[in-house]
């Protein structure tokens, strides 16, 4: 934002001659949200947090490969709010100025002029369109399936304490650079034992003080799903931080239909309808446009991505 109107930060790459938006290719095993908040750090030099998705796009490269490119709307991280996301994400290496010699800040206008390429201006559309509408500045509420854990034939123990296998494990350490992406400040998880373990990694790397309940439990459940929409109703009314929701399968039908009373037709209609809902180790981040007289006072999801583990 400058003097009250939005900015968009183009790059210009003198081995091209262009102007294009800050993207690139991923590293091995990464995830395009952790690929994202890296490629736009090394070219601009500064660290972002991810918001509502934006439409992609799809060319042939000169080698005759299909590329995809993903966009999303971002903002710049700020150190003392988002010092949790910042704390885990990994360092990042300085611009290299052979690469992108150049980086400026345009309105809207502007930027659709600037830009080299006539595709590259869908984004920015939808961007505007969003900010427009007052649904721009969102926040994230990501729910969790736990890592992928011993099956119940094979654990001799209490459910509760039924713990993930090698591969849970790295389910868990998958999700860090997603939930950092993201800007995630809050955590509440199932005080089971394998979804604590989910979210551990995160949690000591962001350095956070973790919520655990018992409503969000297979058996609390059971018992009171009301106690659970009234969860992700708070998470859902939250004006400031993100979050991230770690729970069992049982538990996803009760969350999802928090979500989908909060969601236009649209965006409802996309959420997972059928067992097992999310896989383990896989993330439903919802958009949250914050309360306003657009929505009728109510927080609005805006737009649903899944992340699954790289590793799947």
């Amino acid at each position: 934002m400058r003097g009250g109107s939005l900015q968009v930060q183009l790059v210009h790459r003198p081995k091209y001659d262009d102007w294009s938006w800050p993207k690139g290719r991923l590293d091995n095993g990464e995830t395009s949200q952790a690929g994202a908040i890296r490629e736009v750090a090394e070219e601009t030099g500064k660290p972002i947090v991810l918001g509502r998705p934006l439409p992609g796009l799809q060319y042939l490269t000169p080698e005759g490969r299909v590329k995809h490119v993903r966009y999303w709307a971002a903002r710049r991280a700020r150190k003392g709010h988002d010092s949790f996301a910042l704390a885990a994400r990994s360092p990042v290496a300085p611009v290299n100025r052979r690469e992108i010699d150049r980086a400026e800040w345009l309105g809207v206008d502007d930027a659709a002029d600037r830009l080299t390429r006539e595709a590259d201006r869908r984004p920015l559309e939808a961007l505007a369109e969003a900010y427009e509408a007052g649904l721009l500045g969102t926040r994230t509420v990501v729910i969790a399936r736990h890592g992928r854990a011993y099956p119940r034939s094979e654990w001799h123990g209490s459910e509760r304490d039924r713990p993930l296998t090698p591969v849970g494990h790295a389910h868990a350490a998958a999700l860090v650079p997603v939930l950092a992406a993201y800007g995630v400040e809050q955590a509440v998880s199932s005080r089971w034992e394998r979804c604590a373990t989910t979210i551990d990694p995160y949690v000591r790397a962001a350095g956070l003080r973790p919520s655990f309940s018992e409503y969000l439990t297979e058996a609390q459940h059971e018992r009171s799903p009301s106690r659970v929409a009234a969860t992700m109703r708070d998470l859902l009314a939250e004006t400031n931080e993100s979050s991230v929701l770690c729970t069992h399968r049982p538990v996803m039908p009760t969350v999802l239909d928090a979500l989908a009373q909060h969601a236009p037709h649209d965006v409802a209609d996309v959420l997972p309808s059928r067992d097992p809902f999310l896989d383990p180790g896989e993330l439903l981040v919802a958009h949250v446009a914050p309360t306003g007289t657009q929505n009728g006072g109510e927080p609005q999801v805006v737009a649903v991505e899944h992340v699954a583990p790289p590793l799947h």
